[in-house]
């Protein structure tokens, strides 16, 4: 990406950044004229929420970071050893960044790793999209999984859930046989990307070339099926975690005689509308994005106040998503780290990197 790219993009994110902030906006002024917002009644919801679970909620989060260094010290385990929790810090003060800042500072949990051990950052990037891979396939698998076994009546529409679980696990399995194929012949395929949408456009043929390429030196981590199945349990059980955590914070909002209502299954939809709302996470706006998608799915779910609905939702977001900043900045300094220079930083050799790209014909 050339420097007036770059440039562009940045505006680009500006726009989409002041497109979203007057929707939002607008969005918020039309439901308090519709229905009244009792500020007095959202504040009380805290006080009456169970701050144990809350407090659980928090603990499964901040022991998934532990389990995110583990899975990220396996996958480079056959081109340097280093201690399963190493690498703790790089996922906590990675994280930080991407809270603070967005989705800009995603490379910087890559960069971090590679400065700390010594490796190439090409090579942490394509461990990080095996990483991301991996949590897709495992959110996948646990959220049809907890669709079509939970009971009848627990979800709205339950037959379009049902079908939506079929085609979503038909989904899931046709991308993990995609993996294995680029696994095991992941040159032939991107010549056959290359070639084939090489006929409508040749740049977009060399980009998706390019990133098959990438993924097939992200796989390469993977030499044996215990690779693989050791990365999909530590990647399924930090999920469960996750679901775990939505399911207290959920909790800690429904009162004693309702806890029954609080399913798996649900659970599963919020944190899907949460993830949707987040995948263009822009700096501090994107909060408010996350809790109006995940207010307007716990309002039909549980039959929660709006106001009730709107404090669970901003706790939920405070839990999985912002306490890990005050751990994060204070790791930053004793690492003498700038989360904003090091996310320059990052997409600036990131950037170098798909420059010197060698062309696909000198590929290996």
């Amino acid at each position: 990406m050339s420097p007036r790219n770059g440039e562009r993009l940045k505006k680009n994110q500006l726009i989409l950044g002041l497109v979203v902030l007057v929707a939002l906006v607008a969005l918020v002024a039309y439901e308090q004229h519709q229905h009244p917002f009792d500020w007095g009644m959202f504040v009380e919801q805290f006080g009456r929420a169970d701050w144990q679970k809350i407090g659980i909620a928090a603990g499964c989060i901040y022991l998934g970071y532990a389990f995110r260094s583990v899975r990220w010290s396996w996958l480079i385990r056959h081109n340097k050893k280093v201690h399963l929790f190493s690498l703790v810090g790089t996922q906590v003060i990675g994280f930080t960044a991407v809270a603070l800042i967005g989705r800009i500072a995603d490379l910087v949990r890559p960069y971090l790793v590679a400065k700390k051990t010594g490796l190439p950052l090409s090579t942490q990037i394509a461990v990080y999209i095996v990483e991301r891979l991996f949590d897709a396939g495992s959110m996948a698998l646990l959220f049809f999984s907890a669709i079509l076994l939970s009971p009848k009546g627990t979800l709205p529409h339950p037959e379009t859930f049902e079908k939506f679980g079929r085609w979503g696990l038909i989904a899931t399995l046709a991308g993990a046989l995609f993996l294995v194929i680029v696994r095991l012949a992941g040159e032939t395929v991107a010549t056959f990307f290359e070639k084939t949408l090489g006929l409508a456009s040749k740049n977009l043929g060399l980009a998706v070339a390019s990133k098959v390429r990438t993924f097939r030196v992200g796989l390469d981590t993977l030499r044996s099926f215990s690779d693989f199945a050791f990365t999909l349990g530590i990647s399924l059980a930090m999920w469960g975690l996750i679901t775990v955590s939505y399911f207290e914070g959920t909790r800690a909002f429904v009162p004693a005689t309702q806890q029954d209502s609080v399913s798996l299954a649900k659970c599963m939809v919020l944190m899907v509308s949460s993830g949707a709302a987040s995948v263009i996470q822009l700096p501090v706006l994107g909060w408010f994005t996350q809790i109006f998608a995940v207010q307007k799915t716990l309002e039909p779910l549980f039959g929660m106040a709006q106001e009730t609905a709107t404090a669970c939702a901003a706790t939920l977001l405070l839990v999985t998503f912002l306490s890990i900043i005050p751990v994060g900045l204070i790791w930053a300094q004793f690492e003498n780290v700038s989360l904003r220079r090091i996310a320059k930083e990052s997409e600036h050799e990131a950037e170098e990197i798909a420059e010197d790209e060698p062309a696909p014909n000198n590929a290996r």
